[in-house]
C-alpha cells in the first residue's frame, strides 16, 4: 500500500479516535457546564498553537493577514460554531437524538466530497456508503424510538441546531482541504497551529457573553485548583489528545486522502464514541449496537480498499520520466 496514502488513513482513524473522546465529557466534568470545558480545552489548545509558532525558526513567515483570516474562519466553522450548534442540539433535542443526526456527517461529506472532486465512479460508493448507513441506524436506532421522537415544541429548535452541526462540519471539511490545496508549501503544524490559537481566541470572546446568560458555571464555582482542579487536568488532557492531535492528524488525512474517503473513515469516531461510552457506563454491547459497530467497521474497511485499488490504478496510469 502506497506509504503516502497509508499515513493518511491512519491519521484520519487517529482523527476520529480523538474527536470521540468528546463523548466522554459529560461524564467527567461534575458540575461544571460543556462550556466550562470547551473553554479550558480551547484555551489550552490554543496555548500548544503559540508554542508551535514560537519554535518555528521563521515563525513570521506564514502568519499573514490572509492565513489568519482563513484560520479564524476554520476554527470558528468546524470548532466554536460547531461546539456551540452541536451542545444546542444536545439542550433542545437530547442525548439521543442529536448525536444520530450527526451521523448524517460522512454520509453528506461522501457525496459532497465525491461530487466536487470525483474520486471514484459512483456505482463504486455505492456498497461502501450503504454498510455505513445502516451501520450508523444500528447503532443510533433507539434514538428514533416513539419515545424518543415524542412530540415536543423545543425538537423543532433541536433539530435545526442538529442539522446546523452538519452543515458545519461538512463545510468545514471542504474549505479546509481546499485552502490547504492552494497552499502547498505551508507546513501542516503551523496551519493546525493558526486554527488552534484561532479556536481559543474566539472562545475567550465568547466567555463574556456566555458568562451573562449563564452557560458557564465557572463564575459560580470558583476558578481556584480547590474547586476547578478536575476541570483543568480532563481539559487540558483532551485539548492535547482531541483537540491539537485531532486538529493535526485531520489536517494530515485532507492533504493525503479524498474527502469522500475521509468521510468514511471518520465514521469511526462513531465506533469509538459507543466503545467508550459503553466502558464508561460498565456494559456490554447490545447485539444491535455490536451489529452496528460491526457494519460500520466492514464500510470502512470496503472503503478503504476500493480508494486504494483506484489510487494504485491512477499512480500506475501516470507515465513515469526516467
Amino acid at each position: 500500500m502506497d506509504k503516502q496514502f497509508t499515513i493518511g488513513v491512519l491519521a484520519a482513524l487517529f482523527a476520529a479516535f480523538g474527536f470521540s473522546l468528546n463523548f466522554i465529557v459529560p461524564f467527567i466534568i461534575g458540575d461544571h457546564s460543556t462550556f466550562d470545558f470547551a473553554l479550558v480545552r480551547h484555551l489550552v489548545a490554543a496555548m500548544v498553537g503559540v508554542a508551535i509558532l514560537v519554535s518555528e525558526k521563521d515563525p513570521l513567515r506564514h502568519l499573514t493577514l490572509r492565513n489568519w483570516l482563513a484560520t479564524a474562519t476554520l476554527a470558528f466553522i468546524g470548532y466554536v460554531g460547531y461546539f456551540l450548534a452541536v451542545t444546542g442540539a444536545a439542550i433542545f433535542c437530547g442525548p439521543v437524538i442529536a448525536p444520530a443526526f450527526l451521523g448524517l456527517v460522512p454520509i453528506v461529506l461522501a457525496i459532497v466530497g465525491n461530487r466536487r472532486q470525483g474520486s471514484l465512479p459512483w456505482h463504486l460508493l455505492v456498497i461502501p456508503l450503504g454498510l455505513v448507513l445502516i451501520g450508523l441506524l444500528l447503532v443510533n436506532g433507539t434514538a428514533f424510538t416513539a419515545e424518543s421522537l415524542r412530540l415536543d415544541e423545543t425538537l423543532w429548535i433541536g433539530i435545526p441546531l442538529a442539522l446546523t452541526a452538519v452543515a458545519l462540519w461538512v463545510w468545514f471539511a471542504i474549505a479546509n482541504q481546499a485552502a490547504l490545496a492552494v497552499r502547498p508549501d505551508m507546513p501542516l503544524g503551523t496551519w493546525s497551529a493558526l486554527i488552534l490559537v484561532s479556536g481559543g481566541v474566539e472562545m475567550l470572546v465568547f466567555f463574556p457573553i456566555g458568562a451573562a446568560v449563564g452557560l458557564f458555571q465557572l463564575p459560580a464555582l470558583g476558578f481556584g485548583w480547590g474547586s476547578a482542579g478536575s476541570l483543568y487536568l480532563w481539559g487540558s488532557s483532551l485539548a492535547l489528545m482531541a483537540t491539537v492531535g485531532g486538529v493535526w492528524a485531520w489536517n494530515v488525512a485532507s492533504r493525503r486522502l479524498p474527502v469522500a474517503l475521509a468521510a468514511q473513515l471518520i465514521v469511526s469516531e462513531t465506533a469509538f464514541g459507543v466503545i467508550g461510552g459503553l466502558v464508561v457506563h460498565t456494559r456490554w454491547p447490545t447485539g444491535v449496537e455490536t451489529a452496528g459497530v460491526g457494519v460500520l467497521i466492514v464500510g470502512v474497511v470496503f472503503a478503504i480498499r476500493i480508494f486504494h485499488r483506484g489510487h494504485t490504478q491512477y499512480n500506475e496510469a501516470i507515465p513515469q520520466v526516467s
